[in-house]
């Protein structure tokens, strides 16, 4: 994996581990010669894992929409940083470029963008590994869900295994670096063969 794409909230939240988790992870990236793709924010653990990347002599590529390019949030001293029309654009590109995807502990944007590339993944769009930084049990709930659709039919229990889970930055990208996609029968697959 050349590049790999970090969502992560704009806000530190209230522990002070989820901010060492952030620094961890952006140390591993660059120990590892990873590029950081990321939103381009010096906010909260969006701005932690990016510091202590290019801390560590690592790449680190922001991609930001015009609307959010205010001085007091972009971050100043990345390695590149790519402007774009709006958050649609901006999710295309941060996919495109990268190899990868990890959620940190965030809100609503982090979950949104780590659902769409779950449900890329699940449509067979990309087959990269996608790994959630389960801090202090940050995703038990999202993890408990996943099983709940599982159980109630909504989707295969292959499906469910698409994501990657782990509490340490460096088991996770050693995980996603061996990661080898399942073959995932869908729906569509399986009205093919039953014609």
């Amino acid at each position: 994996m050349e590049r790999i794409c970090v969502y992560a909230g704009s806000n530190p939240g209230n522990k002070p581990l989820y901010r060492e988790a952030a620094r961890e992870l952006g140390k591993c990236l660059a120990m590892r010669g990873i590029e950081l793709v990321y939103g381009g924010s010096r906010l909260g653990l969006m701005g932690a894992v990016a510091e202590a990347a290019l801390a560590g002599s690592g790449r680190v590529i922001g991609v930001m929409p015009t609307a959010l390019f205010r001085g007091e949030m972009v971050h100043q001293s990345l390695t590149q940083l790519i402007e774009v029309a709006d958050m649609h654009e901006r999710k295309a590109k941060m996919m495109e470029l990268s190899d990868g995807f990890i959620a940190l502990p965030g809100g609503y944007g982090t979950l949104e963008e780590v659902f769409e590339v779950l449900s890329w993944g699940q449509l067979g769009i990309h087959k990269k590994p996608i790994g959630l930084l389960n801090i202090d049990g940050y995703y038990e709930p999202v993890l408990d869900m996943i099983q709940k659709a599982v159980s109630e039919g909504f989707f295969p229990k292959d499906h469910g295994q698409i994501v990657i889970c782990e509490s340490e930055p460096a088991r996770l990208l050693a995980l996603m670096e061996q990661y080898q996609p399942p073959a995932l029968q869908t729906k569509w697959t399986e009205l093919a063969e039953r014609k």
